[in-house]
């Protein structure tokens, strides 16, 4: 009989695990004393496995507390458990490597590699065996769980898994992990590298078998999109230098060239990684050959990376700055460098910088400023743009600060469009007003909308923004037209309630703004269309003919910018998404230089909706795609990791397209494909 919990027990160790989330001193204290109370009863680790496992109704958190008390019972008192309990364990785990949460996973993974280390790799044989069985598992989820916990056993044991103790089990385990360097999950290819390093330094005998196929595995590589493969590569390279140089040796200057990318990587942690390559390469005799040809480039990627970035700089003069009475008198020349460098240090570690102990030094000296200044003081664009960067990457944290800073930007934009209204009438009485403080003031609206998201609702519903954005899209000057359609595409993302009783008038002039002799403001139009898409849903089957026409046309035009190209192919992907049966008809005049754009693009949301939306057309037009059919299926094997079931579509049509032509012409058709093409499309897509 397998083991089932007593109702009122689990009860207990509900309330036990509730408690001990609270952060008061004195119910801490009662938990500590309750479960050393409740460690007396042998089966008190059943009911904690049961929860982490098996008990879905919890919330994640409380099952993964479960999971971990239990982990620090096996360290404390493993060797006391009953023989029963620790098998219900031990099975329990196995059977649970891919629960859905990646939070649950981790947590089993991590007391799988407890109970490894606690020496019972020799006493649990079936373990290794088990969860090498289950990367061939056809659930992600099992998969990736499985790879969690051989990652953390390869760098808990292995010089235990290169020995005689356990029969050798590396001979079996690197071939395999070799063959997941391919997998079209960037998590696996990282946890595959992962497991292999572990045994480059001790030169584990199966490694050392295989060492051509890896090298050349890392190769393959080289130019992966996520950053967590670059720097599993790089760490790969750099231990390899110590261990195997000889084998890298005929392949040196492509690793240098290589490494010197990579030390200027945007991923600060591949960087790193990637400078410990130098160090080590110095230490080597061959030091001087294989670098004298290449210091010309090295020297000055060091020396740029040995500059503070602008968090340092902000920080130092935080630390250094004290207010002294001169202060006041400094040029306005450092409102602006120093904006400048917090609106960069925002754009670049966003949401990062939503803590309460960053917010308090940033925003009241800004905040302060910001109400010093009048409405036509030219400083306040720097500070406008400073404050858009800030409030788009404090999130929630700028809430407090919002309400004066949008009624402000409202304003602005009121006053220059009354001024060039009274210009436009009276010439001779009225100066022509500086557009340029409506424009930043529409572009921080921008910020606040893509920052507060829902949370704009209330500012939105108090103010007359959709009256003066109906005026400002109609503006005559094409920078006024582009922050418009920049912030209508945020307000439909953060309160589409407010947008949508505008969509009527607005669509017309969305419509005759995709013109691509204004490069900027035909992007943010046509990106503002694709948002709309989203939103709308079928009721935008009426706009439909107002803005594909154009957008076919733009995606067909020879030298259209590929930004603009990119967002086109989005928008007419979330057009055809909502509305298949009007879109789907033109489909071969637009579908290869739609997957040509997509192919490049990382994934995400936008990449993702637009896929979706070729999907659901191939499905009404299949006539459609054929002729270009090689071009689909390289857009498709441009995903990395699409989400399961827009993994199942495009297998759908991959296969649905290999049975109507026929095995032998199928056979025909894809030996035109570029052997990667090949490779992706079989190891992804079975076909």
């Amino acid at each position: 009989m397998e083991w089932q919990p007593d109702e009122q027990g689990l009860q207990q160790v509900l309330q036990l695990l509730k408690d001990s989330q609270s952060p008061d001193t004195a119910t801490q204290r009662a938990v500590q004393e309750k479960l050393e109370q409740l460690n007396q009863f042998p089966d008190f680790n059943n009911y904690l496995i049961f929860v982490l496992t098996s008990l879905k109704s919890e919330d994640e958190p409380t099952r993964s507390l479960s999971g971990l008390i239990l982990k620090n019972n096996v360290k404390a008192h493993y060797q006391n458990f009953p023989p029963a309990v620790a098998d219900f364990i031990k099975r329990e785990c196995l059977n649970n490597i891919g629960d859905p949460s990646p939070l649950i996973r981790a947590t089993i993974g991590i007391l799988i590699t407890t109970i490894a280390s606690k020496g019972e790799l020799q006493t649990w044989p079936e373990l290794l065996p088990q969860l090498c069985n289950l990367l061939n598992s056809e659930d992600y989820n099992t998969c990736e769980g499985s790879f969690g916990a051989l990652q953390k056993i390869c760098e808990d044991s292995s010089e235990l898994l290169d020995s005689d103790a356990l029969n050798r089990p590396l001979n079996i385990m690197i071939p395999k992990f070799l063959q997941f360097f391919k997998h079209c999950s960037p998590k696996i290819r990282s946890h595959a590298i992962a497991c292999v390093n572990q045994f480059i330094i001790g030169r584990a005998q199966a490694l050392m078998d295989n060492i051509d196929t890896f090298i050349e595995s890392l190769f393959a590589l080289a130019g992966d999109e996520d950053c967590e493969v670059r720097k599993n590569v790089c760490r790969a390279l750099v231990m390899l230098l110590e261990v195997r140089i000889d084998r890298l040796i005929p392949h040196m200057h492509s690793i240098i060239q290589y490494m010197l990318q990579r030390t200027q990587d945007a991923d600060e942690n591949v960087a790193l990684e990637a400078c410990e390559f130098w160090l080590t390469l110095a230490e080597q005799p061959i030091c001087k050959e294989a670098l004298s040809g290449h210091l010309v480039q090295l020297i000055p990627i060091l020396v740029n990376g040995m500059k503070y970035s602008e968090i340092d700089i902000i920080l130092l003069k935080v630390s250094h700055h004290k207010c002294d009475p001169g202060a006041q008198n400094q040029s306005s020349e450092r409102c602006v460098i120093l904006y400048d460098a917090i609106g960069t240090l925002a754009d670049s570690v966003g949401h990062h910088l939503n803590q309460p102990e960053y917010i308090q030094k940033l925003m009241p000296p800004l905040i302060q400023k910001w109400n010093e200044l009048k409405d036509e003081d030219k400083d306040l664009f720097p500070l406008l743009e400073c404050l858009s960067s800030v409030a788009t990457a404090l999130q929630s944290g700028f809430l407090p600060y919002c309400e004066p800073v949008y009624q402000r930007c409202v304003t602005l934009v009121q006053k220059t469009l009354a001024q060039a209204m009274m210009y436009s009438q009276q010439p001779d009485q009225y100066e022509a007003p500086d557009k340029d403080f409506m424009i930043v003031a529409l572009d921080l609206l921008s910020g606040l909308a893509e920052g507060l998201g829902g949370h704009v609702d209330q500012l939105v519903a108090r103010s007359n923004i959709m009256t003066l954005l109906f005026q400002c899209m109609q503006d005559t000057m094409p920078e006024v037209r582009q922050s418009s359609f920049a912030l209508l595409g945020d307000l439909t993302k953060a309160c589409f309630p407010h947008v949508k009783p505008c969509i009527a008038e607005f669509m017309p002039i969305l419509g005759t703004n995709l013109n691509p002799e204004f490069i900027s403001v035909c992007n943010n139009a046509t990106w503002a269309i694709g948002e709309i898409c989203m939103q709308m849903g079928v009721e935008m089957q009426p706009y439909v003919a107002l803005v594909l026409p154009h957008l076919v046309e733009i995606i067909n035009r020879p030298n259209t910018p590929k930004t603009l190209l990119e967002n086109t192919a989005i928008t007419i992907g979330r057009l055809g998404y909502v509305c298949p049966q009007e879109v789907a008809p033109m489909l071969q005049q637009f579908i290869r230089p739609w997957c040509t754009s997509l192919r490049n693009i990382r994934d995400n949301e936008e990449k993702d909706s637009a896929f979706r939306g070729i999907c659901v057309m191939i499905g009404v037009n299949p006539g459609g795609v054929v002729q270009d059919f090689i071009f689909f299926c390289d857009a498709v094997a441009s995903w990395v990791s699409p989400k399961d079931d827009l993994r199942d579509m495009f297998c759908k049509i991959l296969h649905g397209f290999k049975d109507q032509v026929g095995e032998e012409n199928w056979q025909q058709f894809s030996e035109q494909f570029p052997p990667i093409l090949k490779e992706r499309l079989s190891a992804c897509y079975g076909v």
